[in-house]
């Protein structure tokens, strides 16, 4: 058994990686602010002690991290929209709060930290499968951010000899996953919409393309990772290795709910990238994970959660 800390577990990614080590029989700990986090999320893992704080609060930061063995960085302000409006706030999340649980960790002697990094840091470059050797070229601060933070966390390996790893997640989705934020994301705004019987909108034409990454294989990656032979500050895509476009993702997602509503076209969105999929070669030979649910089936698995969270939250 293994003490475990888990920054934003109270969010949607964290929450279910907390999940999956209570699930293994690690002793878990999450260090969240609550202010993308829910008490509900929580409220599934008991077992797990919470630090209601802020990773850009040090002091906080070493108080969670003391007596830990490892550390899964997940927090952090998810959104490219968001980190247009409030750039300030989220390199300070984003960048300071990263290098906050580095140094704790560090300090601490933490065995090995796992940073969620982002599939942003490829930019629009044209090429795909996006590798882990191409040129990064962020859009947006957000991008910026959780790059720069990458980076961070694979000169803490260089200089002090720290075990980390940066995983760059692709378009995650699942349940927990909130579709009331104005900066939600789009498979939980599509079900959303749908639900309440209304057309979502799809920003630009629909045919951008995605690797949507159901939760469950970032789970498995995290978990995969913990295991894994000495790690020294490499970064690995962890996704599905497809894509679809956003006008396929929303006919699923109808097909689904039985939906006949059609989407509404609106200007694309400053940022955003047209085409994403990831390589995941890297992380088969390095953590040897492969995707365990297709999207179809996380589709399926989604939509069937949001039915059921949607009943609860009515009363019906």
């Amino acid at each position: 058994m293994a003490r475990v800390l888990v920054t934003g577990g109270a969010g949607f990614i964290g929450s279910h990686i907390t999940s999956g080590l209570i699930a293994q029989g690690d002793e878990v700990r999450v260090l969240d602010d609550m202010s993308t986090g829910y008490q509900r999320n929580l409220d599934e893992n008991p077992q797990a002690e919470l630090f209601r704080a802020s990773v850009t609060d040090l002091d906080a930061v070493r108080k969670a991290v003391d007596g830990c063995d490892y550390v899964f960085h997940q927090a952090a302000l998810a959104s490219v929209p968001r980190s247009i409006a409030e750039p300030i706030a989220n390199n300070e999340a984003n960048v300071a709060g990263t290098l906050n649980v580095l140094v704790a960790a560090r300090d601490a002697k933490v065995k090995r930290v796992i940073y969620a990094a982002s599939s942003s840091a490829y930019g629009d470059s044209e090429r795909l499968p996006k590798v882990e050797t191409m040129a990064t070229v962020p859009k947006s601060p957000y991008a910026v951010a959780k790059l720069a933070a990458e980076q961070y966390v694979s000169v803490f390996a260089q200089v002090y000899g720290m075990e980390t790893l940066a995983i760059r997640y692709f378009n995650v989705f699942g349940p927990r996953q909130d579709p009331t934020s104005q900066y939600a994301a789009v498979i939980p705004l599509f079900i959303d919409a749908l639900l309440e019987g209304k057309p979502p909108t799809i920003h630009g034409d629909g045919d951008q393309s995605r690797d949507f990454t159901y939760i469950d294989n970032v789970v498995h990656a995290n978990l995969l990772a913990l295991k894994a032979p000495k790690l020294g500050g490499e970064v690995v895509n962890v996704a599905l290795g497809d894509r679809i476009t956003l006008n396929e993702l929303f006919s699923r997602i109808a097909a689904e709910l039985g939906s006949d509503i059609q989407p509404i076209h609106g200007d694309p969105r400053a940022g955003d990238v047209r085409h994403s999929q990831a390589d995941i070669q890297k992380a088969t030979k390095l953590l040897t994970y492969q995707a365990q649910v297709s999207v179809e089936e996380g589709i399926s698995r989604t939509v069937a959660w949001y039915k059921q969270f949607k009943a609860q939250q009515t009363g019906s």
